[in-house]
């Protein structure tokens, strides 16, 4: 039996960024697959993690300094462009997770998608929350960003993105990325990606 990963997962998210480039080789070298969960990270703070805005307050937080300088490292050890943050952080990114949301079904469209908008916001400094980029990186994946972006905004695809954000709050997550494997083995954070890989491999 094949295994596998689930990958919830909020586009605003650096350290996300990062796991989701770094995801791909976890795969090929264990054989598992991944589907790719889009959710609202605001939403998972306002419920069960409220500190990570306190710490955003606090001008003069070590830690929180300290890791933009470990996100450049990883960045650097992934090959990842990482121009963060910009004068668009924090993204509020819900418009970003509903265009996610409307391609769920589609697990390679909506990877591709995900990649350009990364890209777009961590390499070009775009603006995650504004509907035209968004729909110019549709565009950029030979999709149709103007009925992407309609699609985005219906009620159906609004609903999925709450639902999926309400499960993985009650599955334990607190944050983006929260992976797990094979349902029930929960790891958060690109930095957990080796122990990922060690679950895949037993």
């Amino acid at each position: 039996m094949t295994a596998s990963v689930e990958f919830f997962f909020d586009l605003s998210s650096p350290w996300t960024c990062l796991a989701f480039h770094n995801l791909p080789g976890v795969l090929e070298r264990t054989g598992a697959t991944a589907v790719y969960r889009p959710i609202l990270v605001g939403g998972v703070f306002n419920a069960v993690n409220p500190a990570v805005y306190g710490a955003r307050e606090q001008a003069d937080n070590r830690r929180l300094q300290h890791s933009w300088k470990v996100l450049k490292d990883w960045a650097s050890l992934a090959g990842v462009p990482m121009n963060f943050p910009s004068q668009w952080h924090p993204a509020k990114s819900i418009t970003a997770m509903r265009f996610c949301c409307a391609l769920e079904d589609d697990q390679a469209t909506l990877v591709n998608f995900a990649r350009g908008a990364f890209a777009s916001y961590f390499d070009r400094q775009e603006n995650l929350d504004d509907p035209a980029v968004l729909a110019a990186v549709a565009d950029a994946e030979g999709l149709d960003g103007a009925t992407l972006a309609a699609a985005a905004g219906s009620d159906p695809v609004k609903a999925r993105l709450r639902t999926n954000t309400d499960e993985v709050i009650a599955r334990g997550g607190y944050g983006s990325p929260t992976i797990f494997v094979d349902h029930d083995d929960m790891y958060f954070g690109n930095d957990q990606l080796p122990l990922v890989e060690a679950a895949l491999k037993r």
